[in-house]
């Protein structure tokens, strides 16, 4: 895998949004089980990074918020 294909995958998997299954568990992106092991802790520090950012951006996490839009549902 060149540097390209691994920092199109890391984008792909670090998004927020979450796919569930039939039992409705989070499944991770498709694009996460293509990553090599060692990418997938850089994944870990990019998707910190990012949720720190939409943090300051939003006034709140994407993740916080969709679980707080499943509560009150």
């Amino acid at each position: 895998m060149n540097a390209r294909e691994r920092e199109i995958l890391l984008e792909s998997a670090a998004t927020p949004h979450r796919e569930m299954d039939r039992d409705g568990r989070l499944v991770p992106p498709p694009a996460w089980w293509d990553l090599p092991p060692d990418a997938r802790d850089e994944l870990f520090e990019l998707q910190v990074v990012t949720r720190e950012m939409e943090r300051a951006v939003r006034g709140g996490s994407g993740t916080s918020q969709a679980v707080m839009a499943r509560i009150l549902s």
